[in-house]
């Protein structure tokens, strides 16, 4: 039987292991709904020797990737295993709406995420960059619902994203193909707006008031989402994969988001 180790079984992750257990898969986890709890020394580096699969979706700190630092010498002897890695396309920078593919250069302002990012390249993983992540319980529709959606005025802004379901999809797909990196985003990268509005339309609800991020009262982290503008290109996990994103859009993705609420 399969066995998938997760390092950090969050919202992605754990959509990655219902996906697999109905498959018959064994999962062991990290995190405060996994199986094991990271600081666990032996029982974490037995579950890894025994792992046919290893994934971490833990982010990195200021002072360095967590599972590198503590189970580094452990995934470095499994290279029999395959071993992937969720990372961010925040990599990439500010481009200025301008697009990107994995040939791009490493020139994010978060220097420990790009340096992890290169430190599980050097082991040999799977690295899939993912842009904006979105799904049920966790969209644009919950942002409506509960007050706190915003519209703000920055007509240029243009961003990727990816529903929960095809970064599982991706993921399982990259089960079959090589070491290297993979974006997984969306065929239709746009401005947050755009997004803000098709949810307040699904609901049936009016468009937030177009503000500046001052008026608006953003924290600090979602400052810092507007400050970066780029589009994501996903050809190369199409291409080697054999993967396609089942909600190529954000009206196909929210939809589902909604629809999924319903039942």
């Amino acid at each position: 039987m399969p066995m998938l180790f997760i390092f950090g079984l969050g919202y992605s992750a754990s959509h990655i292991a219902r996906a697999l257990r109905a498959q018959r898969w064994d999962i062991v986890s990290t995190g405060s709904a996994g199986s094991l709890r990271f600081e666990d020394e032996a029982s974490v580096r037995l579950a890894l020797a025994d792992a046919t699969h290893i994934l971490s979706s833990v982010p990195p700190m200021v002072d360095g990737d967590p599972v590198l630092a503590a189970y580094g010498d452990a995934l470095r002897s499994r290279q029999d295993a395959w071993i992937g890695y969720l990372s961010s396309t925040g990599v990439y920078g500010d481009t200025g709406g301008a697009w990107v593919d994995e040939s791009a250069p490493i020139k994010g302002r978060r220097t420990s995420r790009n340096l992890a990012d290169e430190d599980w390249q050097e082991l040999g993983a799977r690295v899939f960059r993912l842009p904006g992540i979105y799904g049920p319980g966790r969209s644009a529709l919950d942002r409506v619902a509960d007050g706190r959606a915003h519209r703000i005025d920055l007509v240029e802004q243009v961003f990727s994203r990816v529903h929960v379901d095809d970064i599982t999809s991706g993921v399982i797909a990259g089960f079959d193909g090589p070491a290297g990196v993979y974006n997984l985003s969306d065929d239709l990268p746009c401005g947050q707006n755009a997004v803000i509005e098709r949810a307040c339309d699904l609901l049936g609800r009016a468009y937030p008031p177009l503000q500046s991020m001052d008026a608006a009262g953003l924290s600090p982290m979602a400052r810092a989402f507007y400050d970066e503008n780029r589009r994501v290109a996903n050809g190369k996990a199409k291409r080697v994969l054999g993967w396609q994103p089942r909600y190529p859009d954000y009206g196909s993705g929210l939809l589902a988001c909604l629809e999924a609420s319903r039942t």
